[in-house]
């Protein structure tokens, strides 16, 4: 564990027990001690972070039931010996095409939905490349628990184009990769989905 992010491990596991146990309990005096758990967990959030308590209380409200990680999906497109990346719009930096996994739909058709939405590129997702958990690699700190999945995908259609998500979009080389937006993905993980590229192996996962 990062000790310089310790809090925020904190805070994340008593909002996973107040939610659990809102959700769970039926006595009346337990909720209040739920209740009370899970603003101990907005109150760590709020001194350690930067967001306001109306942020962190518009955020803990979206959440229902039992406390379950997010899922985040990234295409990786190859054309010969270049990766493809998109530059978003809301820090400038350059990332895999993806997104948080949408509710109705399968991780493969996110991910082909989020290539065509962001770089206007027609793509068939081919194979699950790597499963990692956010926690284990060097992103910066998130409020929410995400896992992250990794699918190479091939290009039938499109052309390159922007959207209101990126303003730009093209094919790196692995020594030549753009200023990384590290909340998306890492050099690291560029440089592993390099690797696993033309390899029959199994899956990666942390």
């Amino acid at each position: 564990m990062n000790e310089k992010y310790k809090w925020l491990t904190i805070a994340r596991h008593l909002q996973s027990i107040g939610q659990a146990g809102l959700t769970y309990t039926e006595n009346k005096y337990d909720l209040e001690r739920y209740e009370q758990i899970m603003q101990l967990s907005k109150e760590i959030i709020a001194d350690f972070s930067t967001m306001a308590m109306e942020k962190l209380d518009s955020v803990f409200a979206l959440e229902e039931g039992y406390l379950t990680s997010k899922v985040d999906v990234r295409a990786v497109v190859f054309r010969e010996e270049k990766i493809l990346l998109v530059q978003e719009t809301i820090d400038g930096k350059w990332a895999l095409p993806g997104g948080w996994a949408d509710v109705g739909l399968s991780p493969a058709e996110v991910v082909v939905k989020e290539v065509a939405e962001e770089s206007g590129l027609e793509v068939q997702a081919d194979k699950l490349l790597a499963v990692f958990d956010k926690k284990c690699h060097p992103h910066p700190p998130e409020l929410y628990y995400v896992y992250k999945m990794f699918f190479l995908c091939h290009e039938i259609g499109g052309t390159l184009k922007t959207s209101i998500e990126t303003s730009d979009a093209g094919f790196f080389a692995k020594d030549q990769l753009p200023e990384l937006s590290t909340n998306r993905n890492t050099t690291s993980q560029i440089i592993t989905m390099f690797g696993l590229r033309n390899t029959s192996g199994p899956t990666l996962f942390d």
